[in-house]
């Protein structure tokens, strides 16, 4: 039997972190971002409020949850400490995914995510994507952009550069409208968690595909 959000409260703590952190982040002045946040925390709150699906999915690991204890321990110092105690509370839970149908050489022991709400579950609402995706250090994560939607990231543990234009420690949120391609490293020492959401058309959250660039002209 399918349960609903209110019987398993874990879940809706989890969301309830997610919105809250939306809530609490700054928007450094952009009136961009601060749409954004207010965007993302309130359709987690259209979700919260919808009482909606939970799936069970099978669990599975990747080469990279060998760091996940590390990064969530790191996390547990940071501002962000509450989200991260909520993601321990689901962890038993999760299915990590690579999202792509096939991986570059190297980035599969690098890198996974594993996703909370959207259209496919866990938590299933056409409002939002959210989840977390972990890089292990000295992660490249290729160059890549999502058409017709909206993606944020907020680091958890770790640090972070995205296209060389700066170094995003823990609490620190990244912005990625439409269309803008996009390129992660991470530090050499310690493995990164990021929390992620992305906003747009429920239609085109439910058919996005995840592809990486080759080329500097071609978009993902």
């Amino acid at each position: 039997m399918t349960l609903r959000l209110a019987d398993r409260p874990d879940w809706g703590y989890l969301l309830a972190e997610f919105a809250e952190l939306y809530r609490r982040g700054k928007a450094g002045g952009s009136a961009r971002i601060r749409a954004h946040q207010r965007a993302v925390r309130e359709a987690v709150a259209r979700t919260i409020a919808a009482n909606p699906d939970v799936i069970d999915r099978v669990p599975e690991t990747k080469p990279v949850t060998a760091h996940l204890k590390r990064a969530l321990d790191q996390g547990r110092r940071e501002s962000t400490q509450s989200v991260i105690r909520a993601i321990e509370s689901v962890l038993p839970e999760l299915c990590w995914l690579y999202g792509y149908e096939k991986v570059p050489k190297g980035l599969a022991r690098k890198y996974a995510y594993a996703e909370f709400a959207g259209p496919h579950g866990p938590v299933v609402t056409s409002e939002v994507i959210l989840g977390i995706v972990l890089f292990a250090p000295g992660c490249t994560y290729p160059a890549h952009a999502h058409e017709g939607l909206t993606e944020s990231y907020y680091t958890l543990s770790g640090a972070v550069s995205e296209n060389d234009d700066g170094v995003y420690a823990p609490g620190s949120l990244i912005f990625n409208p439409p269309g803008r391609m996009h390129r992660i490293t991470v530090g050499d020492s310690e493995p990164s968690l990021l929390s992620y959401a992305w906003h747009g058309p429920s239609d085109v959250l439910a058919g996005q595909k995840m592809t990486f660039s080759r080329s500097k002209g071609t978009r993902a």
